[in-house]
């Protein structure tokens, strides 16, 4: 039965190995088809864009060659006159897997990285003609522009209109470029300047998108500033509003300020008709009208004093005194738990601010010092724990003094008992012993 069993596994491993022999051949072929490929793909790369740009995958390349040199002549080593060891092959051919596998994988990742300018490459012809269609479309939206500026202008400020009062003349400015750079990299492609044809062609390209936003951008103004005041005409009510409540709430300096600031913006608003800037005057009304929120708020909620503040951080101050002193003298006693209590008590006053608090960061700091407090009240209460688990059971502690064990060992009169208490059993024994 053993012999069965034998068999049949070595059976198994011969299968295996055949595998892998199967498997390391497969590897290496494609890892050298992989090389002559990217040999063609960084030939063509130079040729279009120079040494500088592929020095990358070149030293890839030259690594992935010295090692699949490796690779073939274990390979060989595997098929000479020599006899082999099936662990010599197993060995061998798992080598042969690994240089493979590397060095597909170092040329995929390299060639990746240049891809993109590879492709533009090879699309320039397509790419130079998709310029010239894009400009002449892109300037036949030119005079539509100019015309919705001008209808704008009539309505909106010239502030509203600083984000694309200039658009037109920039367009066009950016057509022509885009025509002048296309021809420069065609003529340089021509004259074999390939590195420079490419850097123009993606200046062409880029000239052409940017022409492209300006445009859509005039287009979309118009719905754009149209929100905005719509979006304007319920904040202002909703201003007013607010304004009502503010005057029947707390009258505090902040919120009396707030509300002026509020009353004036609503004030600054430009009569109807009158060409206006929507986006500034709801930028302005809106940040006024959130003041008001927050000091309306912190009304409600009065601030605590800097008193307040004071004690609390006092009161922190002294519950880390006290930790600090019990940690620091046990040290070799205190667990994490009271340690890392006590360290982020620290750091929370560490960040608490010194002398006079404002107003605005009274209650963060409040709560601040009051956490801190409270972390080193923990920490001491913890450190108090672990000092009574660590301390030894045989100190004395039956509240007699001179304890020495846990039934009072020799303190005082324990001690005179067990020295009589010896003598009597000593005397019985002695009595039994000479009967």
């Amino acid at each position: 039965m053993a012999g069965f069993w034998g068999k049949r596994k070595r059976e198994e491993q011969d299968a295996a190995d055949a595998d892998l022999a199967r498997r390391a051949e497969l590897a290496i072929v494609a890892a050298d088809e992989r090389v002559r490929l990217t040999s063609d793909e960084l030939d063509f790369a130079r040729a279009e864009l120079g040494d500088k740009a592929t020095e990358d995958l070149a030293a890839a390349l030259e690594s992935v060659r010295t090692h699949l040199a490796e690779a073939f002549q274990l390979h060989q080593l595997n098929h000479d006159e020599i006899p082999d060891t099936k662990e010599e092959l197993r060995t061998r051919n798992a080598r042969i897997i690994q240089l493979s596998e590397w060095a597909e994988d170092l040329l995929e990742e390299r060639t990746q990285v240049l891809q993109p300018k590879i492709d533009a490459v090879r699309r320039a012809p397509e790419t130079l003609a998709r310029v010239r269609a894009d400009r002449d479309r892109l300037a036949q939206r030119i005079p539509n522009a100019r015309e919705v500026v001008d209808r704008l202008s009539r309505r909106y400020s010239d502030s509203a209109l600083s984000q694309i009062g200039g658009n037109p003349e920039e367009i066009e400015q950016l057509l022509d470029f885009a025509v002048h750079t296309a021809s420069v990299s065609e003529r340089r492609r021509e004259a074999g300047q390939r590195e420079q044809a490419s850097v123009a062609l993606e200046a062409a390209t880029e000239a052409v998108r940017r022409a492209e936003s300006l445009l859509d951008a005039v287009d979309t103004f118009e719905i754009e500033a149209l929100r905005a005041e719509s979006t304007l005409a319920a904040v202002v009510d909703d201003s007013r509003n607010d304004l009502i409540e503010a005057r029947m709430g707390a009258q505090t300096p902040a919120v009396v300020q707030a509300m002026a600031t509020l009353q004036q913006a609503l004030t600054a608003l430009p009569a109807s008709g009158s060409r206006s800037d929507p986006f500034q005057a709801l930028s302005s009304l809106r940040q006024a009208n959130a003041d008001l929120d927050l000091a309306r708020e912190r009304a409600a909620r009065p601030v605590p004093s800097q008193d307040q503040v004071e004690h609390a951080i006092d009161d922190a101050d002294r519950q880390l005194a006290v930790a600090r002193g019990l940690i620091t003298g046990h040290r070799g006693w205190i667990g994490a738990d009271a340690r890392t209590r006590f360290v982020e008590a620290e750091r929370l006053r560490a960040g608490l601010p010194l002398g006079p608090v404002p107003e605005d960061q009274r209650e963060t700091a409040l709560a601040t010092a009051r956490r801190a407090g409270a972390l080193a009240s923990e920490a001491l209460q913890i450190a108090q724990r672990d000092i009574e688990q660590s301390r030894p059971n045989d100190w004395g502690n039956d509240g007699r003094g001179g304890g020495y064990g846990r039934g009072g060992g020799m303190g005082g009169g324990n001690m005179v008992g067990g020295m009589l208490g010896g003598l009597v059993i000593g005397s019985l024994l002695g009595d039994i012993f000479d009967g």
